[in-house]
């Protein structure tokens, strides 16, 4: 097996945790080459509740991947979500020593050291800062700002929070699995990668993600990430509902909803009706598949509603802001059978199912393009992306051209063990020259470099948190 970007991205969400190996083709698609899934026990509305068993659950998921695949994981991205991520909007600005010079990486970098100084609410942490349009003594609508003139330099920011201790109890359970934590990335945002087109987020777009104990909302428009949000529902709640109101046990009322339910109660017939086995040698339950979609129908519109209320809140109704690409939908919730019509009749926005297949590989399974698993590929990806960036980065710092694979290589790139029985598919690792990977060093945006620079110190500030805890 080639050395090229080979990534794990570890899905811990509240109904499953889902470990996904990947690389990029020769055609610049995902291949997936192994995954594993285990039902998560310690999870709940995406904050972690209870450290064992979300240890058990990560290397139930961890091994199976491993099998599938044939690779040993030494380390993974992580998602991160739950119900205490928020988002702000937040303007800031510096003036710059000496105008003459033209704006580098580290002006920007000095105006992203200085949002992270804000003072946030008691045991909450900036975990992440992402700068929409910039400004340059008054100049507004700037994408890109690196090799401008100017002495002040402005921007206005996405501002995500969250629980500094929710997202230290991650960092815990993945160091107690024996694997390396060596990143983060926000799952709404890992999600939009994977089933998003930047022609959606151009125009505008909303996508939602309907998880197992959250949803959660991220908005685009272009090009730009506006509003992010998440809602502590999901399906876990309209499980809940049907579990309380037909009487039944939780994995019976999982298995209705996912084979019987129905978002839309007009597509049911009145003598629709599914029986249930009754509790040891109890009869069996008569269940109208109309009363189902009823009780899913009220619990979907609650989760829409409050969504769409967010939409209102970034100012969807400004025609300025409109979001011409309407919504996404993804996750779980997705497949749920008429919940694209009932969003549309809610919103009045077009919607679409999002399938995070566009970037996979043609050979992928239809198991790995559902919505279900969009999230994972999305994390796969973000990996990929900043392992090839990083290692570009190094090959630029160091003077001598080959030193970056061979002589000197990074962490990122030798990411796994091969086990025995495929130690004969290990060939050379054939590098881009010099120039390739320099225009590509170029040509990534400042949003890109900024994402991946402060995760990369948030992470080592997690590290060295847990190292300092033992």
């Amino acid at each position: 097996m080639e050395k090229d970007n080979i990534a794990v991205g570890l899905d811990i969400g509240t109904t499953k945790i889902v470990a996904m190996i990947g690389k990029k083709n020769e055609y610049g698609k995902l291949e997936i080459l192994g995954i594993g899934k285990s039902k998560s026990l310690g999870v709940a509305r995406g904050v972690v509740n209870n450290i064992t068993q979300t240890i058990q659950s990560i290397q139930q998921a961890i091994i199976e991947a491993e099998n599938n695949s044939g690779y040993k994981i030494k380390d993974v991205v992580v998602g991160i979500a739950g119900q205490h991520i928020r988002s702000i909007q937040h303007t800031d600005y510096i003036s710059r020593n000496n105008p003459e010079e033209v704006i580098g990486e580290n002006d920007i970098q000095q105006l992203i050291d200085q949002v992270n100084k804000l003072a946030m609410l008691p045991g909450e942490e900036i975990i992440h800062v992402l700068p929409q349009e910039f400004k340059i003594d008054g100049q507004s609508e700037i994408k890109e700002p690196i090799g401008m003139y100017g002495g002040r330099l402005e921007s206005s920011f996405h501002v995500v929070v969250g629980q500094a201790s929710s997202i230290r109890n991650v960092g815990r359970c993945i160091q107690s699995s024996g694997i390396e934590l060596s990143g983060l990335t926000l799952e709404p945002l890992a999600s939009a990668d994977a089933v998003l087109s930047q022609e959606e987020k151009e125009a505008g777009v909303a996508l939602i993600d309907i998880g197992g104990g959250t949803t959660d909302l991220a908005i685009f428009k272009d090009g730009i990430i506006r509003h992010t949000a998440v809602i502590p529902f999901g399906g876990n709640v309209i499980t809940d509902d049907i579990k309380e109101g037909c009487s039944i046990i939780e994995k019976q009322a999982e298995l209705l909803k996912v084979k019987f339910g129905s978002a839309w109660p007009g597509e049911n017939k009145d003598n629709e009706i599914v029986s249930i086995p009754g509790l040891r040698g109890r009869e069996p339950k008569e269940i109208s598949l109309k009363n189902l979609s009823k009780i899913i129908h009220a619990r979907v519109v609650e989760i829409v509603e409050q969504v769409f209320a967010e939409i209102k809140a970034y100012g969807h109704e400004d025609p300025r802001k409109k979001l011409i690409a309407g919504i996404v939908l993804t996750g779980g919730g997705a497949q749920l059978q008429h919940i694209k019509q009932l969003v549309e009749y809610i919103t009045g926005m077009d919607t679409r199912i999002g399938y995070p297949n566009e970037h996979l590989a043609g050979n992928s399974s239809e198991e790995i393009s559902s919505p279900l698993f969009a999230t994972a590929v999305g994390l796969v990806m973000n990996s990929i992306e900043n392992n090839s960036q990083s290692a570009v980065r190094m090959e630029l710092v160091n003077e001598q051209p080959k030193v970056v694979y061979r002589t000197v290589p990074t962490p990122q790139v030798q990411r796994y063990e091969v086990e025995e029985n495929y130690v004969e598919k290990v060939e050379a690792f054939e590098e881009e020259p010099r120039e390739v990977r320099t225009k590509k060093a170029a040509s990534e945006s400042t949003e890109t470099k900024i994402r991946r620079s402060f995760f990369d110190r948030y992470v080592d500030k997690i590290k060295e948190f847990l190292d300092n805890a033992e």
